[in-house]
């Protein structure tokens, strides 16, 4: 799903942890795979996030991650966003119900962000 133009107007500098490229590639390459979406049309979505992103990609506490994880029964994938969200004092922008429900002080709906 491509950020809506709304979003990038209001926050153009996004934060995310290191793994977000594997995250991205994975998701992707499921779609090639799957006769979904062409390979160059992946590979053009794989530059753009590396554009959006722009170096601002960080570490994570693996202490942080896991006591997250086992506090809400996420990921550990989905805590390490929650984890540098909180580090960071930003919130985490999600349409993920799951995370939502388990983090709603560090969450915020994708709707809702755009309609704010």
């Amino acid at each position: 799903m491509p950020i809506p133009k709304a979003v990038l107007r209001r926050d153009p500098e996004w934060a995310t942890p290191l793994l977000w490229r594997s995250e991205l590639l994975n998701v992707l390459a499921l779609y090639v795979r799957q006769k979904e979406m062409p390979l160059d049309q992946a590979i053009q979505l794989v530059q753009a996030g590396e554009t959006l992103i722009g170096g601002r990609e960080y570490r994570v506490s693996p202490t942080h991650v896991l006591d997250l994880a086992a506090t809400s029964r996420c990921t550990a994938y989905d805590c390490e966003f929650v984890a540098l969200s909180r580090d960071l004092n930003l919130p985490l922008v999600t349409v993920d119900p799951r995370l939502m429900k388990a983090f709603p002080e560090t969450t915020v709906s994708l709707a809702g962000f755009v309609d704010s």
